[in-house]
């Protein structure tokens, strides 16, 4: 974990082993939990191995048990639209990997620091996300991040030049490389890539385009590497 400067007293907690390698956080949305599995399933089929369970969705808490042990070790799940610390805590107290919030609001970020577990909290102007970043966030959820476009982490980086960012909201997939090369820790994409999965559709179409997002990842993050 990063230390930080302002309060010795505080860590930062780390992202996973999984979200560095893959740069992928698929959000779902259903009208119950209890449809989550076959979904997951096909998105860790294509490569898609971050989770993120919206508490929108009724039934979260009650299925979040029975995923992991489903899936146990092979991705990690997260919950999501956590807009108070109790339910935090909550989260926290079934095994949640992680936990994203569409605010930034210190009760729950310091409820995750204190249990080493990773935080990223949302924000959209300047003054939110360093405030994010300042009380500890493993990083910042830029929201909704089609309102600024990818150029707006390349600006961030000016006056914050070591906060950590991850876009969401309206991100579609052949937007992923953009936000890869302004330098975001991952993207989180809803919508565009579940598609009509939840509706049903084509599983594997949505395995496809898991696939379609760690292709774009994997070459973006190459190319990268190479220019160095």
């Amino acid at each position: 974990m990063l230390r930080l400067e302002h309060q010795a007293t505080i860590s930062r907690p780390a992202p996973s082993s999984i979200l560095r390698d893959t740069r992928v956080v698929a959000v779902l949305r259903a009208t119950h939990a209890r449809e989550y599995a076959p979904v997951i399933e096909s998105l860790q089929q294509g490569g898609v191995l971050s989770i993120e369970l919206t508490l929108s969705t009724p039934g979260v808490f009650d299925e979040l048990p029975r995923l992991q042990e489903h899936f146990g070790d092979s991705l990690e799940i997260g919950v999501g639209t956590v807009t108070a610390a109790d339910e935090a805590e909550t989260a926290l107290d079934l095994g949640a990997a992680y936990i994203v919030t569409p605010v930034t609001d210190p009760g729950i970020i310091a409820a995750c620091i204190r249990r080493g577990v990773a935080v990223y909290p949302g924000g959209l102007t300047p003054t939110e996300l360093h405030a994010g970043w300042k009380l500890g966030a493993t990083a910042v959820k830029v929201f909704p991040a089609s309102v600024v476009g990818s150029g707006y982490v390349g600006q961030l980086r000016g006056p914050f030049p070591d906060i950590q960012v991850i876009p969401s909201g309206g991100v579609d997939i052949e937007d992923v490389p953009g936000w890869i090369r302004a330098g975001a820790l991952a993207v989180s994409l809803g919508g565009p890539l579940l598609g009509d999965a939840f509706k049903g559709g084509d599983l594997r179409e949505l395995t496809a385009r898991a696939r379609r997002v760690r292709e774009l990842v994997d070459q973006t993050t190459d190319q990268m590497g190479a220019k160095r």
